[in-house]
């Protein structure tokens, strides 16, 4: 398997108020992980910076424009949503987040890897169509499928969020999309109060499958076992997207799910089992959440690793 990852030093400048946990530290600790000799083979790469207009792929102008508008020109942070804050470097690093993510789909669909990765911030999974929310500003993941669909004319998009916060903003965006197979494991209740097991869209290409707080190794696996590898058997994507959030880590302090980086090497396998069944191997992966320090370098570790030995 060829891997490439895609990270660049503009993510780093995306700005949060003091003790946020979506900050920079997070893909620092992810730097420190990469240096060991299991990445030695790992392709990486800078990821580019995409044009504003790529954010009308999945959001309307007016969302583009009112982003825009909240970016300060001076070296403070703005509170733009409940818990979203922009600094005046951050409309870039969301760009390039996008930008990473296109050349990731461009990269796989035209053969270059295998499969890629992008270590991007900020996250995107909770932006709406039309709204801000939950430290995203757009749905980079959303971007993604669109692009792979409108250049590569691929049919058949799945994206699978084992964010433990429910991607609520890609399902909004694709709720009546039959092209787009949307399936999520998280917890519920919790932020942001989405994501319940009859949230199916208009042409049941919703799968959602919600755990309880506590919930352990188990209880994830029987969801992906039950819910979301049927779901994707049955659509047979042309490609598979993930938003790899590692926030259901049991260090994580945002949530109470107990899953350990074993977990995540193995949701990461049974989603290439499916790639290699239907897709030409075509995976491509984007950083969601994942808060301890610890548990996220260590979790997104394990994932890279099975993304590159197959």
């Amino acid at each position: 398997m060829t891997t490439r990852l895609y990270e660049n030093s503009t993510f780093l400048e995306h700005a949060t108020p003091e003790g946020h946990p979506e900050r920079a530290d997070r893909l620092r600790s992810l730097n420190i992980a990469l240096e060991h000799p299991n990445f030695d083979k790992l392709d990486r790469k800078q990821a580019p910076q995409a044009n504003e207009d790529t954010v009308l792929l999945a959001h309307p102008e007016e969302h583009l424009r009112w982003v825009m508008r909240k970016i300060p020109e001076e070296d403070t942070i703005l509170q733009i949503e409940a818990d979203t804050h922009v600094g005046p470097k951050s409309l870039q690093a969301a760009l390039t987040g996008i930008g990473g993510a296109i050349a990731a789909v461009d990269d796989v669909m035209t053969g270059k890897v295998d499969n890629a990765f992008v270590a991007s911030r900020p996250p995107g999974h909770h932006a709406e169509k039309t709204k801000a929310m939950g430290f995203c500003l757009f749905n980079n993941i959303a971007i993604a499928a669109r692009h792979a669909q409108q250049t590569y004319g691929v049919e058949r998009v799945a994206i699978v969020d084992w964010d433990v916060h429910h991607g609520n903003g890609t399902q909004d965006i694709f709720w009546d999309d039959p092209s787009v197979l949307f399936c999520s494991t998280h917890q519920m209740p919790l932020y942001p109060g989405t994501g319940a097991r009859d949230e199916t869209g208009t042409k049941n290409t919703i799968v959602n499958a919600p755990l309880s707080a506590n919930d352990g190794s188990d209880h994830f696996r029987d969801a992906f076992k039950s819910r979301v590898l049927p779901a994707l058997e049955n659509f047979r994507p042309d490609l598979v997207l993930i938003s790899a959030g590692f926030d259901a880590h049991h260090r994580d302090p945002l949530a109470q799910i107990n899953l350990v980086g074993d977990d995540f090497d193995w949701a990461t396998g049974r989603l290439m089992e499916i790639a290699g069944k239907y897709a030409g191997n075509r995976v491509v992966s984007l950083l969601e959440g994942g808060y301890d320090l610890e548990g996220l370098a260590e979790s997104a570790g394990l994932h890279i690793c099975r993304l590159m030995r197959g």
